[in-house]
């Protein structure tokens, strides 16, 4: 029997899309309701979804169109890069909103961030605040949020494709 494997790039493309467009949504909504202020529980939920969603579709849809199978390889390939379109496609949205749209966010960001600190901790001296607040902006201001963002996402797509691909995983018998 020959193996008739199909290409991924459709499923890749498709859903790398759509978490884009999911995590501009949740960007948009997020800047619409709390603005600079910290993140509600249920954001964090979402971004579990968004991770999540996209991904399995993505994976659960190829599996169907390749006559029910599926190999691990094209899971964690389909996964992680759905998970990397996705991700370059929020950190756009970032910068768009960061550096155009809301060019003051990342100031009340990091006083909102401040404020909280202090609440937290009464016992800090204004130099320990200080301390803090620098490593905080200088990590802020740079590009290595960016960075620190792709690869946390990066990392949980490729978790989430080999859970999905150990889950839908179906060879071919040759």
């Amino acid at each position: 029997m020959e193996t008739n494997d199909i290409s991924t790039k459709k499923y890749i493309i498709k859903y790398g899309l759509i978490s884009g467009i999911a995590w501009i949504a949740l960007g948009i909504i997020r800047y619409l309701t709390i603005g600079t202020s910290d993140s509600h529980w249920l954001f964090s939920i979402i971004e579990l979804v968004i991770h999540i969603t996209p991904i399995f579709f993505g994976i659960r849809e190829y599996r169907l169109a390749n006559s029910g199978f599926l190999k691990y390889g094209a899971a964690l390939k389909i996964g992680f890069c759905i998970a990397l379109i996705g991700c370059f496609i929020s950190i756009i949205w970032d910068v768009l909103l960061l550096n155009l749209i809301e060019p003051n966010m990342m100031n009340q960001r990091l006083e909102s961030q401040r404020q909280q600190m202090i609440l937290d901790n009464p016992g800090l001296t204004l130099k320990e605040v200080h301390q803090e607040m620098a490593v905080i902006e200088k990590y802020s201001y740079s590009y290595i949020r960016y960075i620190i963002l792709l690869t946390w996402r990066l990392s949980l797509g490729f978790i989430f494709s080999l859970i999905a691909g150990a889950i839908m995983h179906k060879k071919q018998n040759l």
